[in-house]
């Protein structure tokens, strides 16, 4: 028999390794575009999952964005249909707010995860790579919003309902995906989406990464991954001694919630800047820029009698030893 040929096996095994742990009887949606990483996706799972006795379904989204993306949509639903796959392809609506690729984002998620409910599965299995993800870190770091937004991808994440999120293929590079469509001869679709450079990931990807190969030599993308990995190591043990420490420094106070002055005092200011920012995210629903986050932090460390702090949908006083942030 012909050896199995190494990109093949590669993903395989990725595939495998991610799905090692769900129950035998589980459910999956792979979520499926059309294009290379995703097709290798579901063609290792097609291949990977009956053997662990998971069953698999595939979704593909059409956001209506481009001409003929209905046709596009059927085309990938088809090619799950031969590979054993039951195929969804569902239409959505895309709005505006925050942004195309935002609004799709926010689409496509949505729909994922009502199908996964609806096939009472336990996973969604998303077809990210190394390269997706450096250059997610990429722009992290342009953002400049701090080790939160260069934390990159996780490989697995579990939402509030309980549905795993997983990235199988995020050790594996693009190149390898697109391998392994032609030596398992599948028909890939480019999303023209993915040449445009008026998005920023495109020109991340097709101008910036290259700079830094040529320039710092090779090996760029593997080490914003490792970055995003070590980053998301420390996020969690960060997150650890958050969820500790607040238990004895928070309480509820009328119309919102308070944390002591001298608790947020005595920690270092990474710990004290992350308690401030959960606290709000957890009450109010939402995020505090990094300069609206030492300004609450400065009621603690450098008070002098200044008054109350306007923030997105609360605001934040020092009462007597405690900072209170009030719904507004």
């Amino acid at each position: 028999m012909p050896s199995l040929s190494p990109v093949i096996a590669e993903i395989r095994l990725a595939v495998r390794t991610a799905l090692a742990d769900l129950p035998e009887g589980s459910t999956v949606v792979v979520a499926l575009s059309g294009g290379a990483d995703s097709l290798a996706l579901a063609a290792a799972t097609a291949f990977e999952a009956p053997k662990l006795g998971v069953r698999v379904g595939t979704l593909t989204v059409d956001h209506g964005l481009q001409s003929g993306s209905d046709a596009v949509a059927a085309r990938a639903a088809r090619t799950a249909t031969t590979l054993g796959l039951d195929a969804l392809v569902v239409r959505v609506e895309v709005g505006d707010e925050g942004g195309p690729e935002a609004a799709a984002r926010e689409a496509r998620y949505r729909v994922l995860k009502d199908a996964a409910a609806d096939a009472g599965a336990s996973a969604v299995l998303l077809g990210h790579t190394l390269d997706d993800q450096a250059e997610t870190v990429l722009l992290g770091l342009a953002r400049g919003s701090g080790a939160a937004s260069m934390q990159g991808m996780a490989p697995v994440r579990e939402d509030d309902d309980g549905l795993r999120w997983v990235r199988p293929l995020l050790a594996v590079r693009r190149e390898t995906t697109r391998a392994f469509c032609v030596a398992s001869d599948l028909d890939v679709w480019d999303d023209p989406h993915n040449a445009e450079q008026r998005f920023a990931r495109v020109r991340a990807r097709d101008r910036v990464l290259p700079v830094l190969e040529a320039e710092l030599g090779p090996g760029i993308a593997e080490a914003l991954a490792r970055t995003a990995e070590q980053l998301r190591e420390d996020a969690e043990a960060f997150d650890e001694m958050i969820h500790e420490t607040i238990e004895d420094i928070v309480e509820h106070a009328e119309a919102g919630i308070s944390v002591s002055v001298a608790a947020l005092a005595a920690n270092p200011a990474a710990l004290r800047n992350r308690i401030i920012r959960l606290v709000v995210d957890s009450e109010f629903g939402v995020s505090l820029t990094r300069l609206q986050t030492l300004e609450v932090a400065r009621l603690a460390t450098d008070w002098s009698g200044q008054g109350p702090i306007d923030l997105p949908a609360c605001s934040a006083a020092r009462v007597g030893g405690r900072i209170v942030f009030t719904a507004r």
